[in-house]
């Protein structure tokens, strides 16, 4: 979700059991009465996959370009970004500005976790990566 020209533009994707998918349709359609644009966009099942989903949970010193660096790193392999959330907070201890960043991330099934682990820690001696499997069902 962000805001764009001074719009509020987000994207949402719900699944619901058929019973209720005419009653979901009818009720966006109608927040057209509160100034409320929705486009709706049918998937139906996902294809089988050829990538693994797994969490990444990364701490690092904050820096210029860390995102960059990091979402460069994971093209170069890639693992495409499904998810990601960013924050800086002070060190528990020093108040140095601590970077954290959970993603969601599908990595190509011919990339292991050790490799994508080893590559993200070579980005900088100060960055600590932690990954996580997580299905998501």
């Amino acid at each position: 979700m962000l805001r764009m020209a001074g719009q509020f533009a987000g994207i949402l994707r719900v699944a619901v059991p058929a019973s209720r998918h005419e009653a979901l349709l009818k009720s966006l359609k109608g927040l057209a009465q509160e100034d409320i644009r929705v486009l709706i966009a049918e998937s139906g099942l996902e294809p089988a996959s050829d990538r693994k989903p797994i969490s990444m949970e990364l701490v690092g010193n904050d820096r210029p370009g860390i995102v960059r660096d990091i979402t460069r790193l994971l093209a170069e392999q890639g693992v495409n970004v499904e998810r990601l959330s960013t924050e800086v907070t002070p060190a528990p201890m020093s108040n140095e500005a601590l970077f954290r960043a959970d993603a969601l991330l599908a990595l190509p099934l011919t990339l292991s976790l050790d490799e994508l682990q080893r590559r993200l820690e070579g980005l900088a001696d100060d960055l600590m990566v932690e990954l996580q499997w997580r299905s998501e069902e």
